[in-house]
Order: C-alpha cells, then structure tokens, then sequence
C-alpha cells in the first residue's frame, strides 16, 4: 500500500475496527477477524499500546467506559488487561493473512508504532486522541509510510498542524477521518458536512470513523465522498466494555459493505451521458422531425404556403424521423 491516494481513488476502504472488543481474549480476536473477513471487509483492525509508556495508574475512565464497565477497574488496569503481546500481534497478522484481510493496528505509543512499523503494517491509523501529540507525530512520519488520520475532538487549526508534521515526508500518502469522539456518538452530533470541508481545506482523501448506530451514517458519508469508512464490529452488542454498543454484528457488517459496493457503481463516473440503459427510451420518448405531407423535391410547407427553400418546415412526430436536437423557429 505504497500509494495511498491511487488505492483510494478506486474503490472505498472498509476498515473493520476491532479495536478493544475482543475484550483482551486471543480466541474471541479470530472470531473477530474471521467474522470481518468473512463480511467483506477489507481491513482488521486493533489497537496497539503498553499502559506504562501512555498513561499514570491514576489516569480517569471516560464517561462512556464508566456506564459500560463500572467504576472499580482503573483505566490502567483495563488497558493492562486488553493489551496484546508482540507474539499475539504477530499471531494476529498471520491470521488476517490466512483470512485474505489485511491487518492494522492504531498505535498508541511510540514503542507499539515501532513494533508496528518492523511487522511491515500497510499504513498508520492516528486514534483522534492523538491529534495533538505533535512529537508522536512527527516520529509516525518518520516511518515514511501511509498514514490514516483520525479527527475527532479537532478544528481545523489542529487538523493542520497535525497534517504539517506527520505529512512533511511524504503528504502524498496522508488521508483524514472525520469523526465524532463519542459511544455511541449521537446523529445530531455526526455532522457530516465537515467531511466536505476537510476536502475543501486540505485537498486530502477523507472518511469517516462512524461510531452511531446503525450503518444509515455511513452509507451517506459514501455518498458525499469519504473514501474509508471504518466501523466497529462485534460478535455481540451486549458484550461487556466500552465499544461493543457502538458497533455492528457480523450480518449487519455484511449489510454495509454490500451497500456501500452498490453505492460505488451507483455513483459512477461523475461523466453526464445518455446511458446505454438509456436509449431504448431516448428513441421512444423524443420528438422526431417528420414531414406532414408528401413534400416535392426542393420544397417545403410553410404556414401554409408552398415555396421553395433548402429548408421544410414540418411537424413533431413520436414517429420514426430525423432526431436532431429541435431548434426554436419564430
């Protein structure tokens, strides 16, 4: 995945985030990409960090990890359970390969981007949480390989800082999420416009992080031009932890790469034409030029009077006849 920007001009990216909803199990994380691939997605994808290196044993819960797994697990303590070995990681990309999905981490850390640039990952995906971090940044693009990166929580001056510093080697290869940063986020906080205004601003690939409900987001992000959509997916939506609400089962995964495939050759080209399924109906629904009576050579009728003239005047006709595009006479 040299060139981002290419593979992303040819048809939507869909990432199937799996992130921390394999709740720190090994068996449940191949269900997981089983369930992924077997959907339809193109890319598995997980999160890489070591508690010590990101955050304090004191560090909060956000509100939405509360409702979801209590108070009595610190953060630390449930990070330090859903963290992943590098064996595990690379057991885990041996799996997606056996699967025919491509595997990716977002990285936390600068120790597990280092760890995920030596397993050769096709591209970098920022979490939003990260958009900031200038310094973690700058060594992501470093690494000089595609980086996808993610919004949420940003305006537009952060957004650009954050592009400055991880695309100075190689800004060919960076494409931006929109996102809402919440779990589920709520539609009236979706707004989907900006993924606009990130292509008008930054003349970058865009997607979107869709953390609502459902796929309806989504399918009209594709429509309005994000070209990656990435979505949880989850064996169970009542699964204990924190993302499990905010994602899609394996059917209704399905659903949404089925879609957006037809949303693809829906949107075509972009080219106005009369399409082939079209001209059938063209030949049928179009006035036709055609004569109202026998007409002599080198004459013609006109209001009634005949005169000669290069030109006829005749009438509009369903009828077989010359189909030229009618010009206003008089």
């Amino acid at each position: 995945m040299k060139n981002l920007l290419e593979i992303l001009k040819k048809r939507v990216l869909i990432i199937a985030e799996i992130g921390c909803n394999h709740n720190g199990d090994m068996r449940l994380a191949v269900k997981l990409i089983e369930a992924a691939a077997d959907a339809g997605a193109d890319v598995a994808k997980f999160q890489s960090f070591n508690p010590h290196d990101m955050i304090t044993v004191n560090s909060p819960k956000a509100s939405y990890q509360i409702r979801a797994t209590g108070k009595d697990e610190s953060q630390y303590q449930r990070l330090s359970r859903l963290r992943f070995t590098e064996k595990q990681h690379r057991e885990l990309k041996r799996i997606c390969r056996r699967n025919r999905i491509i595997f990716a981490s977002s990285p936390f850390d600068l120790k597990s981007a280092s760890l995920l640039d030596k397993m050769n990952i096709p591209f970098f995906k920022v979490p939003s949480g990260e958009i900031t971090n200038l310094p973690f940044l700058k060594r992501l693009g470093s690494f000089k390989r595609p980086v996808i990166l993610s919004t949420g929580m940003a305006d537009i001056r952060e957004i650009k800082d954050a592009v400055n510093i991880v695309g100075k080697p190689n800004r060919k290869n960076i494409a931006l999420m929109h996102c809402t940063s919440d779990y589920p986020a709520k539609w009236e906080d979706a707004n989907l416009r900006a993924i606009h205004s990130l292509i008008d601003a930054f003349k970058l690939p865009v997607g979107l992080s869709d953390h609502t409900e459902g796929i309806e987001l989504s399918l009209v992000a594709v429509g309005m031009g994000a070209c990656v959509i990435e979505k949880h997916i989850t064996l169970d939506k009542n699964m204990e932890g924190g993302d499990h609400k905010a994602s899609l089962e394996p059917h209704e995964f399905e659903e949404l790469v089925t879609k957006i495939r037809k949303l693809e050759i829906a949107l075509g080209d972009g080219i106005k034409r009369c399409m082939p399924s079209e001209k059938n109906i063209r030949d049928v629904a179009r006035k036709s030029i055609a004569a109202n009576k026998n007409i002599k050579k080198g004459m013609c009728q006109l209001k009634g009077r005949e005169q000669e003239s290069p030109l006829n005047i005749l009438r509009l006709s369903l009828e077989a006849g010359l189909r030229r595009t009618l010009l206003q006479t008089g």
